[in-house]
């Protein structure tokens, strides 16, 4: 069953060839030509895999946002290892717990069948993110497109790049600065949270060592979640809502319930509380700065005109 659309829901019109943090230009119509129905097949298959399981679109936002933070959006993520290099899916953040994979590899099927070689698969995990935040009751954006698909990976690069859940508050505003971002998008974007899953190992730091955890949401998570073992067992990052997307995840961190010590240094006495409250009573305001923060994240570094190429097969490079 489709879950219902919140309550704001808004569009965010981003100018047509809106010039990246590379130089290089995106544009929404990109293939309006050449592949006139691709966004209709995006939608129509990210609708199919939602239906089946919704926590899917939480895996669709992550796998594009780990896409974004390793050497800019090119796909590289959905790249198997090879004998030239190792890829991105065993990375800490990745290994074992990156999915999705299956749902943009049928996606990029019916798109080949359509306009064979045409559209890249850096811009269907751009598209598939969109759609899937929408389907699940968020706001929606303006997709700039044109990306190409990169022709290597790199696991180190990926392990030096994507935040982890231990990091500090500081740590996090340097690792989003990184890639252009601001404090503003750190905090909006986190907000992806109030979607999808964590693991017990990355969250047993938090509720055994850190002291600003709500007791009984501490006790809950300790009686599922031991001080060893059970290191894959899941828990919802929003416990409230967790498909569907909303500002509960900025209470729950007001609460001290959230789920992750990353997720909770943006609310720990420090620059970024007065934000999370905002967005914790403003839920306007929270899809407005997430909209905006997708589309500078979905503008990080891409190829574009000659560089890379449009891969056939999201997996492999041609």
């Amino acid at each position: 069953m489709k879950v219902p659309m919140a309550s704001y829901y808004f569009l965010l019109l981003v100018l047509v060839g809106a010039t990246t943090a590379s130089g290089a230009e995106l544009c929404t119509d990109f293939y309006s030509c050449n592949c006139p129905n691709l966004l209709p097949i995006v939608k129509k298959g990210v609708a199919k895999a939602l239906q089946k399981e919704p926590r899917m679109g939480a895996s669709l936002l992550r796998l594009h946002f780990h896409d974004c933070f390793v050497n800019g959006c090119d796909a590289s993520i959905l790249l198997d290892d090879t004998s030239n290099f190792v890829g991105e899916q065993t990375a800490a953040a990745n290994n074992q717990s990156a999915r999705g994979f299956n749902v943009i590899d049928d996606i990029k099927g019916s798109v080949e069948k359509e306009c064979p070689r045409v559209v890249s698969c850096a811009d269907i995990l751009a598209l598939a993110a969109r759609d899937s935040v929408v389907y699940l009751g968020g706001p929606s954006w303006e997709v700039g497109l044109g990306r190409r698909d990169s022709t290597t990976a790199s696991r180190s690069d990926a392990n030096n790049s994507i935040p982890a859940p231990s990091l500090s508050l500081t740590a996090l505003i340097k690792n989003f600065a990184n890639q252009g971002l601001s404090v503003t998008d750190l905090v909006a974007l986190s907000g992806a949270h109030t979607i999808g899953l964590a693991q017990c190992k990355n969250f047993r730091a938090h509720i055994y060592n850190d002291s600003n955890v709500d007791p009984s949401y501490r006790k809950n998570l300790q009686s599922k979640c031991p001080k060893s073992g059970n290191d894959n067992i899941h828990e919802a990052l929003d416990h409230q809502t967790p498909i569907h997307f909303d500002n509960l995840y900025f209470q729950n961190l007001v609460s001290k319930k959230a789920l992750l010590h990353s997720d909770q240094e943006l609310f720990n006495g420090s620059s970024t509380d007065n934000l999370v409250k905002k967005y914790a009573t403003n839920t306007a305001a929270f899809f407005e700065d997430f909209a905006k923060g997708m589309v500078k994240l979905s503008n990080i570094k891409p190829l574009t005109g000659s560089k890379g190429q449009i891969r056939i097969n999201c997996g492999k490079v041609n």
